[in-house]
């Protein structure tokens, strides 16, 4: 690509990031209108999320040894000084705010949500990484990867809607254990299902104008597949690249079913779906939020006679899988399995990604890049990457989903 048009396409992408007045989110949405907040139940006594067991790859995964201070993994852990978190510390060695990098990012994300919630409280941790073998064995306290809270007011009351706020800040595993703590664990480091980027696995199927059904890995540029227009009706749409490509690796996906009429999606737990919490044919009253944010009762859009449906999700779960592709439409959505679908992730503003990538989708429409770039790439589009990073020196981090921070280190 020569420079000047990469100077161009960086600056539009930056403008159309800044723009202050692209904040809706779904399709046939008013520009600008702010979300109604998201009513959090809280977790009940004993309870975990996700409903599987703290070791399995669909929560925290497997663990992997002890980590002592003079062995090599310890420069893993990294110590929290987070001043909006008061760490109890009862050994007196500063081990409980020793954790992994990851642990740390959803405990600091945790913090503010207790402050936001319950002014003039803050988050306390009462166990952190475990240096003394004072938990059960293959505990995940002695990897840095679980931490045991509480409130600073330590009004027991809080603690179920505590559990509930762990679980969106992004914690992996969160269980209301005991009557005085929660207990939250994280993925390893280096664990592949810790990395889970993209949208879909490659045998998930795509509908194109001709009403074939081809795997979204065949997809090509210039291909007409079924997505859905601003107004809520199917259309087709020329299929422009993919935003994030890896044929091999393993990866975690949120397994969506729904009963009538029955549908099954797997996508990864940032990418965006437009659901309804009520019964409706309205598209204006989906909105797109979070794949691991979709409960079951809740409605989502799929093909049905005539044109979209709305289905009642019956359960959502977790599987791992191979390969994972993330295609653009010049919509910017798509039905996938018959399901219809946001092309994007990570940050959960449906209209601003769909105008902050009509750079890059004019640039495909011209030919200005190689028509076979989108089936040669593996890993995340540069494009997006720029995006996603100039995005987090102008939002807060907390509207990023919590797994997006680290697929951008990948």
């Amino acid at each position: 690509m020569q420079l000047p048009p990469l100077i161009v396409l960086l600056l539009c992408g930056a403008a159309l990031l800044l723009c202050p007045g692209v904040r809706g989110c779904g399709p046939g949405r008013v520009v600008g209108r702010r979300r109604r907040p998201t009513k959090l139940s809280p977790l009940s006594y004993k309870q975990f999320s996700p409903n599987v067991p703290e070791k399995t790859l669909g929560a925290s995964g497997r663990y992997e040894g002890k980590i002592a201070r003079n062995s090599e993994r310890f420069k893993e852990l990294t110590p929290n000084y987070n001043a909006d978190i008061i760490f109890k510390d009862e050994e007196n060695t500063g081990a409980d705010r020793l954790m992994t990098q990851r642990c740390k990012d959803r405990l600091n994300s945790l913090a503010i949500s207790v402050m936001n919630l319950w002014p003039g409280i803050k988050l306390r941790v009462t166990e952190g990484w475990d240096e003394d073998g004072h938990h059960s064995d293959e505990s995940l306290h002695y990897e840095g990867r679980a931490v045991d809270i509480t409130t600073s007011d330590r009004d027991r009351n809080k603690y179920g809607m505590l559990a509930r706020l762990a679980v969106e800040a992004g914690f992996d595993w969160v269980f209301y254990e005991s009557k005085a703590h929660i207990h939250c664990s994280v993925k390893s480091e280096h664990s592949a299902a810790a990395k889970t980027g993209g949208c879909f696995p490659g045998t998930a199927m795509a509908t194109l104008s001709s009403g074939d059904k081809i795997p979204i890995s065949e997809l090509l540029p210039g291909m007409s597949v079924l997505a859905m227009d601003s107004d809520g009706r199917t259309t087709f749409s020329d299929f422009v690249t993919f935003l994030d490509r890896d044929p091999t690796s393993e990866h975690l996906f949120q397994v969506i079913k729904t009963k009538d009429p029955p549908r099954r999606l797997s996508l990864t737990p940032t990418h965006l779906i437009f659901v309804a919490d009520n019964v409706s044919t309205l598209a204006a009253e989906y909105k797109a939020i979070f794949a691991s944010q979709v409960r079951p009762g809740q409605y989502i859009l799929v093909t049905g006679a005539p044109g979209l449906v709305p289905a009642k999700v019956t359960s959502v779960s977790s599987e791992m899988d191979t390969g994972v592709f993330a295609p653009l439409t010049q919509h910017g959505t798509i039905l996938v399995d018959n399901v219809v679908v946001s092309c994007f992730a990570l940050v959960q503003k449906q209209r601003l990604a769909q105008l902050a990538y009509w750079p890059l989708r004019v640039l495909y429409g011209l030919g200005a890049m190689m028509g076979n770039e989108s089936s040669q790439q593996v890993g995340i589009h540069w494009y997006s990457q720029f995006l996603y990073r100039l995005g987090r020196m102008i939002f807060n981090k907390n509207e990023f989903h919590p797994q997006g921070l680290l697929q951008l280190e990948r």
